[in-house]
């Protein structure tokens, strides 16, 4: 049995060792991804207004949202914040609207824009995900190539996503087999907990993967669930969770989506959708105001935040409230309340708190970092390991074979 888990171990670690590696990389980098990309980028995140202590008082993000479509009808605003942080520019994102002249979509080379909230001006626009390492798209191509690889979607499957989906369950099974591999016997546990530092080389390599892993083991397991939930959640973890529990549907698992170009104009908009969420949040007793909203044409429903200006990223928590509407009728299709809901509810809320480590604040972002360079470290070191024990197999193999190959005879001379 054990022979077989370690030949799993084995096959399993060299499978994922190099996407674990890229995944934990970025995914320390990405912890701090809005501080990082405010610093690379301040034109998108910095207001030229706060500048100028006459430039008058900030407009609110839904009237933003009108000038921008207006002085570019070829656009439509998909997400927007309903009030600015101080100091602070809007973003927006955005996508293509529908041409009725001709049926097609226009073609735009940004999906995302930084609009200054005293003079309206677009500040900076990018492509939020382009495959590019240029300063406005640095984070958001490391976001992207964390949980995607930027691999292109084929026949309409996201392989990108299905591929760390599955990499995920690999990952969370290889944790079982690694634990049960570290401990060969409770006599000598304490092995698997120590550190040969003034030994090095080799031995300290293979104890910073075992003994390593093992410290940390209840971590790395919580970040291979998650990564299963937030990349596979339709897929495998709502069907999991659904045998043991209750879960809401809400309007994107029970709707199908639409091709971008058959998305009708919605009939609902940005502001009755706003008013509809701050309505019904007072039903539900939501004590936060309405910070943002967004529109799915591909889903045909709005979505509703709330949450205080500069907390539109859920920094502590379970994260914010959203209420979804329907774009044509607004009738309220449910929505996400941290703490609400069934345990299956619950557990799904807090997969992406518990992955980026939010859920405990700057604290939890700090140790989600750190978890992300030990991540890579044990990628390195178990290819390590593997590469050490594969040359002494290899060499043992050449002595066995030269020890059974027979020595060759000399030249017969025959006498003259």
């Amino acid at each position: 049995m054990r022979a077989i888990l370690v030949l799993l171990h084995r096959w399993f670690g060299l499978a994922v060792a190099v996407f674990l590696f890229i995944a934990g990389v970025t995914g320390a980098l990405i912890s701090w991804d809005h501080e990082l990309d405010a610093w690379l980028n301040p034109q998108l995140f910095h207001a030229r207004s706060a500048d100028r202590p006459d430039a008058g008082p900030p407009l609110p993000g839904l009237e933003l949202a009108r000038r921008v479509e207006a002085a570019e009808p070829a656009l439509r605003v998909t997400y927007v914040l309903t009030e600015a942080e101080p100091g602070h520019t809007i973003s927006m994102m955005v996508e293509p609207r529908l041409d009725p002249a001709t049926g097609k979509l226009p073609v735009l080379d940004y999906n995302q824009i930084a609009v200054d909230p005293v003079t309206g001006d677009i500040q900076g626009r990018r492509m939020w995900g382009a495959i590019s390492l240029a300063r406005e798209n640095l984070l958001p191509f490391l976001y992207k190539l964390h949980y995607t690889m930027h691999l292109p979607d084929v026949g309409g499957i996201e392989t990108g996503i299905w591929l760390m989906g599955i990499i995920g369950i690999v990952w969370t099974l290889d944790c079982f087999i690694a634990l049960y591999l570290s401990f060969p016997n409770w006599r000598s546990w304490r092995k698997s907990l120590a550190f040969r530092w003034r030994e090095g080389g080799h031995k300290l390599n293979f104890d910073l993967h075992r003994s390593g892993g093992v410290w940390i083991w209840g971590l790395l397991l919580i970040l291979a669930v998650t990564s299963v939930s937030m990349n596979l959640e339709r897929q495998v973890m709502r069907p999991i969770l659904q045998s043991v529990s209750t879960l809401s549907a809400g309007p994107f698992d029970t709707r199908t989506p639409i091709a971008p170009d058959k998305v009708p104009e919605p009939r609902i908009s940005r502001e009755q959708a706003v008013a509809l969420g701050r309505a019904q949040g007072q039903k539900l007793g939501l004590t936060e105001p309405v910070g943002g909203v967004f529109y799915s044409g591909m889903f045909g429903v709005y979505g509703v935040g709330f949450f205080q200006p500069g907390n539109d990223h859920g920094d502590v928590g379970l994260g914010n409230a959203w209420l979804y509407f329907d774009a044509m009728s607004g009738a309220y299709e449910g929505g996400k309340i941290p703490g609400r809901g069934s345990a299956g509810d619950i557990f799904l809320q807090a997969q992406f708190p518990l992955h980026s480590g939010r859920i405990l604040g700057l604290t939890g972002r700090v140790l989600i970092s750190l978890m992300g360079v030990l991540v890579a470290m044990l990628s390195v070191t178990g290819v390590i390991i593997w590469v050490r024990k594969r040359r002494a197999r290899l060499q043992q193999r050449d002595r066995l074979a030269a020890q059974k190959t027979p020595a060759r005879e000399g030249p017969v001379v025959q006498a003259r």
